[in-house]
């Protein structure tokens, strides 16, 4: 069995003052299988900036400059996030929704069945989402 014991337990998380956070809901009930790295991305993005009720309003430029992508690839990213009733958007003003009953994709919108969610499926989300954290860590040439 794996411990729990902190490896660092002198740098265990606090929380102080403001305070983000995700429901496990997006890995163990497929969310996160159902997003673009780009929606992953944008959706994380929301979900840290917003107040407690999930409302943030950074500009297109701010988000497009923090996170890295064009203006094309946030508009899309958005656009799909809206679909899945992930968030909500107007004028200027994010809210990150409380998640629905079960994740919608693109298939399902086009009327095709959804996939079944697999644990080698949730495996690979969690690799996709590491590299997309690499990726904005390492410097631009």
């Amino acid at each position: 069995m794996i411990s729990k014991a902190p490896i660092n337990p002198s740098r265990v998380r606090k929380i102080t003052g403001s305070f983000s956070w995700l429901d496990h809901r997006l890995l163990h009930e497929g969310f996160l299988a159902a997003m673009e790295p780009a929606e992953m991305l944008l959706y994380f993005f929301l979900v840290l900036v917003g107040d407690r009720n999930g409302i943030s309003f950074y500009s297109y430029d701010k988000i497009c400059a923090l996170l890295k992508i064009d203006v094309e690839r946030l508009l899309a990213a958005r656009a799909r996030l809206l679909d899945k009733s992930l968030v909500a958007f107007e004028d200027g003003r994010y809210q990150v929704l409380q998640l629905p009953a079960r994740p919608r994709r693109v298939a399902e919108a086009e009327g095709q069945p959804l996939p079944t969610q697999s644990r080698q499926a949730g495996q690979q989300d969690f690799v996709a989402f590491a590299e997309i954290v690499q990726q904005l860590a390492m410097p631009k040439p």
